[in-house]
């Protein structure tokens, strides 16, 4: 299976920090928030990895051509300051033809996440991975869940409705695939469509009944917005092993005679 990261945006939140380096190059406890990525979808069953650069990406190039365990190419959204990640997903809608886990670029997450993600029903065509917490902002991305099914997901939600938070990671049967793609073509050509997140193309399948959650309650992952989940990024990596990035096919551990 396929994994397709969306790395193609700044982070403004996160500027200065971000003013010559996309989000996804920053550094959280010494490795770059796409080599902690990299390294966690190594350990589970994917066959490659396309990275979608966009603002600097040559630096985004320069991680990719690195050793990590798993074939890692990137495909440059030339588009990326006039569309947000919905118009992203469509310039990069030819590399959606069979199954596929679409991630976010700045979703931090242990192995056992994806895994998790990956043993879901293939039954049902698209699921999203899911949290609970005790209370949601105005910024998470919000799920409605009705008998085992996504029904909504947004931002604007009423809260009172809310059962917990798209996490920024999900998975399509070639079948989702397919209906991901038709959205896609649908939504980007709307007056709006240069604005919308690639999950509002989700939301409109989930209201259809074509879109499962799958929980991942325990397990570790952040998501990086702004300076203060970057601090709090630390936290999360804590307890995980390191990745060992290579270079020209040797190990950092053994260019430093580890």
């Amino acid at each position: 299976m396929k994994a397709i990261i969306l790395s193609a945006g700044q982070g403004t939140r996160l500027l200065p920090l971000t003013r010559k380096i996309p989000k996804c190059a920053l550094a959280v406890a010494g490795r770059s928030v796409l080599e902690w990525q990299l390294h966690e979808i190594a350990q589970c069953e994917i066959d490659e990895v396309v990275v979608v650069t966009g603002f600097a990406a040559e630096s985004v190039d320069d991680i990719a051509r690195k050793s990590h365990g798993v074939p890692v190419r990137t495909l440059h959204n030339h588009y990326y300051a006039q569309y947000d990640n919905l118009g992203t997903c469509w310039m990069a809608r030819s590399e959606m033809e069979v199954s596929f886990v679409l991630l976010n670029g700045d979703t931090l997450f242990e192995a056992a996440v994806l895994r998790r993600l990956l043993s879901a029903s293939e039954e049902i065509p698209i699921t999203v991975a899911t949290d609970r917490k005790d209370a949601y902002d105005a910024d998470d991305m919000k799920v409605t869940v009705a008998s085992g099914r996504l029904a909504r997901v947004g931002k604007r939600l009423d809260i009172a409705e809310v059962n917990g938070e798209a996490i920024g990671m999900s998975r399509f049967t070639t079948t989702g695939a397919a209906l991901f793609r038709e959205m896609l073509d649908r939504m980007v050509t709307g007056s709006d469509g240069a604005k919308l997140w690639y999950l509002s193309a989700v939301d409109a399948l989930a209201r259809r009944g074509q879109v499962g959650v799958r929980w991942i309650d325990g397990l570790s992952w952040g998501e990086i917005d702004d300076r203060a989940d970057l601090d709090a990024a630390q936290a999360v990596v804590a307890s995980w092993p390191r990745p060992e990035i290579s270079l020209a096919g040797q190990s950092l551990g053994a260019v430093r005679g580890k």
